[in-house]
């Protein structure tokens, strides 16, 4: 066994770039509560601490490989050209032998560096994430739980013990660190609200499991861990140390980041990326039990945080940084037990009228979840958002009947986010009266707002725009908007009552209509 002593002088020694077998100018050494990164050169060198904290053990050297091993079977799932290999270091502490043939006194994961600009969350702080960035990542998030291997069903995970032991975890190993009564007291709040959501939620962690949405996830996913490189994401540092943190619901990986982003004061990009993420695989259903996901995301980083702040190599700058994380990660843990005022949002509008354009920056304002028409008019049939449906109006996937039981789909998912606990917003042509009376009904029966965003613009524009389109999941033609005009039906005068008109010719004056629907 290599002692912390004995791995204190081995990272001391390693900082000496004679001892590589590249150029290794400049070695910075990277500190976190498990581990130690030396970035020396073109690569970087992983080390784990010899310590046991109950939800890791690296106590041992054996183990310390073994994980080793794990990091970089896990980490090529996702990040292929960043981990490289396992290196066996020999020697002594004082005088270490990289890729040693003779008895390894530690070991450690090789990568190839990149520029720490690169990393999401140094590019948020710089002002370099973009919209359309964030889109990506919740492409590829989706695209690697769609792929990621499934839980056996005869295994333990994504039963209830499993599910609920890291919650347990989490109040167990922050409460051995933190004395201040203050802190305690919504540490107990939160482990009560923990515990009664737990329970009302058995059934629907069976139907996760038995739904296969258990899968070999990656478990440690917030902004520090992804990175933009060659123009795409990149996700890295998977959890190799405890499988029963990383085999887990897709929904709470992806609550990760959502949760990382709100922490960040970027709540219009976590709801930017929650919506395409699920825009992409359809898992609305995650919904359910997403808040108490979001309530644990939360708590595990309060934990990382008061486990640095308990070390005893802690300066007095970073303990009152790291004291100042814990409280807001519990201040964020207790406003997520708070449900979101629920609505009904639907849009009426010719296609090209901007419903899907304006419903975007309305979402991310509101905090919604929109459900397009279009893209689950494609998912009832087999086909991608990028997959053209196109036929005669009236025919193929467009045919009435085909039609009907889109927007009966619509209605099941949108009763789904508000018993959720989510405000929704249909992104639909609603052209018919009987569409849009049975989602006023819904909202009657959910008892929450009920909103109609009417869209309107001069036809001549809507020609314009739909001859413009590319790489949209819209099929709509003009052939079809014409059919559109010929059958349209405007809003009765019962419904006015319960519209926002815009007319999207010009720029909308979107404060404005975040206004109008917050008032309703």
């Amino acid at each position: 066994m290599c002692s912390k002593d004995k791995q204190a002088r081995l990272i001391a020694a390693m900082m000496n770039g004679d001892i590589y077998d590249h150029p290794a100018d400049n070695l910075q050494l990277i500190e976190t509560h498990i581990s130690w990164v030396i970035l020396a050169g073109n690569y970087a060198y992983k080390f784990k601490k010899a310590i046991n904290l109950g939800f890791l053990d690296f106590s041992t050297l054996a183990k310390r490989q073994f994980y080793c091993q794990e990091e970089l079977r896990l980490n090529r799932r996702l990040a292929p050209e960043i981990y490289l290999q396992l290196v066996p270091i020999g020697g002594t502490p004082e005088q270490p032998c990289l890729n040693t043939t003779d008895r390894p006194v530690e070991f450690a994961v090789k990568m190839k560096r990149f520029a720490q600009s690169a990393q999401l969350d140094n590019m948020l702080e710089q002002g370099q994430l973009s919209c359309q960035q964030i889109d990506a990542i919740a492409v590829y998030i989706a695209d690697f739980h769609t792929h990621t291997s499934i839980a056996d069903s005869q295994t333990d995970y994504g039963s209830a013990r499993q599910v609920y032991a890291p919650v347990l975890e989490n109040f167990k190993q922050i409460s051995e660190r933190i004395k201040n009564l203050d802190y305690l007291k919504h540490l107990n709040r939160l482990e009560q609200w923990s515990h009664t959501n737990f329970n009302a939620l058995q059934d629907v962690l069976k139907q996760r499991k038995n739904h296969q949405f258990i899968r070999e996830c990656h478990g440690d996913l917030h902004l520090h861990n992804l990175a933009w490189i060659h123009h795409k994401p990149v996700a890295f540092d998977c959890i190799e140390f405890n499988p029963e943190l990383r085999w887990i619901d897709v929904i709470s990986d992806t609550a990760f980041l959502v949760m990382d982003l709100d922490a960040r004061q970027q709540g219009h990009f976590a709801w930017r990326f929650l919506n395409q993420y699920l825009q992409q695989n359809g898992d609305y259903a995650g919904l359910q039990i997403l808040r108490f996901y979001l309530v644990y995301r939360a708590l595990v980083r309060a934990k990382v945080a008061a486990i640095r702040h308990s070390q005893q190599d802690i300066s007095p700058t970073e303990k009152q940084q790291t004291e100042k994380e814990f409280y807001d990660y519990l201040q964020l843990a207790e406003n997520y037990t708070v449900k979101n005022a629920t609505a009904l949002i639907i849009t009426h509008g010719l296609s090209g009228s901007g419903k899907t354009t304006i419903t975007q920056p309305l979402l991310e304002e509101i905090g919604a979840i929109r459900l397009r028409s279009d893209i689950e008019r494609k998912r009832l049939f087999g086909l991608k958002a990028d997959d053209s449906g196109a036929s005669q109006p009236d025919t193929g996937i467009y045919h009435p009947d085909s039609t009907i039981k889109t927007y009966n789909k619509l209605k099941q998912l949108a009763e789904t986010s508000i018993d959720a606990g989510y405000p929704v917003i249909i992104d639909a042509t609603f052209q018919q009266a009987e569409q849009r009376a049975a989602f006023q009904q819904l909202a009657m029966q959910k008892n929450c707002p009920y909103i109609i965003l009417d869209f309107t613009a001069p036809v001549e524009v809507l020609r314009q725009r739909i001859a413009k389109r590319k790489n949209d999941a819209s099929d709509a033609t003009i052939q079809v908007l014409e059919k559109q005009i010929l059958n349209w039906q405007a809003l009765k005068e019962s419904e006015q009552a319960f519209a926002i008109h815009i007319d999207s010719e010009n720029e909308p004056d979107i404060p404005l209509i975040i206004k109008k629907i917050k008032s309703c």
